[in-house]
């Protein structure tokens, strides 16, 4: 039989078997969450990320083919979602003055409605999380985002706008420095989606 982290004798034998499992698991509630919320609003899950997606970030990331990157999926398949949006009402095209072959996506005032309420779809995610200590908190971020930097690496995970890919970010040891703020992060400071991310060239 193949190795399978998913196995339970593999689990019982090996850490690393049942963090995979447990993250599997969370992802599921995840999944869960984004499905009812979409459904409240007839839309697919891909297309409440993208309306929260346009929501939180800057005018220059809501192109087809960053959000394609974004969610690891298609330019086709995005621009299927974005067509529906547009039908609904909740995007609008926004054309690039300077090259009218690109535009540039925004919310309708709807589309700001709806992007809000599903913005909150995990919300119910947070509350065991509280339940933990600060120390919990620092050391399960910091797990997590190495993971993250290291699917990344792998090309599992595309674009990341978090402290370890940034061109801003310095470490030491354990000391993590942010030189556009010029100023130590401790664990919990780290982000995980920066609005002034620079990607290391």
């Amino acid at each position: 039989m193949n190795y399978s982290s998913f196995s339970l004798n593999e689990q019982n034998q090996n850490i690393d078997s049942k963090i995979v499992v447990a993250l599997e698991r969370i992802s599921e509630a995840f999944r869960v969450l984004l499905w009812n919320e979409s459904k409240e609003n007839s839309l697919s899950p891909i297309q409440s990320q993208i309306l929260i997606f346009i929501y939180f970030h800057s005018q220059e990331k809501c192109k087809v083919g960053y959000l394609a990157d974004e969610f690891n999926m298609t330019k086709a398949t995005i621009s299927d979602s974005v067509r529906i949006l547009l039908l609904k009402g909740l995007v609008l095209k926004v054309t690039d003055p300077i090259d009218t072959r690109s535009y540039s996506l925004s919310l309708t005032p709807e589309g700001e409605k709806v992007a809000q309420k599903a913005s909150s779809f995990a919300s119910s995610m947070e509350r065991p999380i509280e339940k933990l200590s600060p120390e919990q908190k620092a050391i399960m971020l910091s797990g997590l985002l190495k993971l993250i930097h290291e699917l990344n690496k792998s090309g599992i995970i595309t674009i990341q706008r978090m402290c370890f890919t940034c061109s801003f970010y310095r470490s030491e040891g354990d000391v993590h420095y942010c030189s556009l703020m010029k100023t130590k992060l401790s664990e919990a400071e780290l982000r995980v989606d920066c609005a002034e991310h620079q990607l290391i060239k």
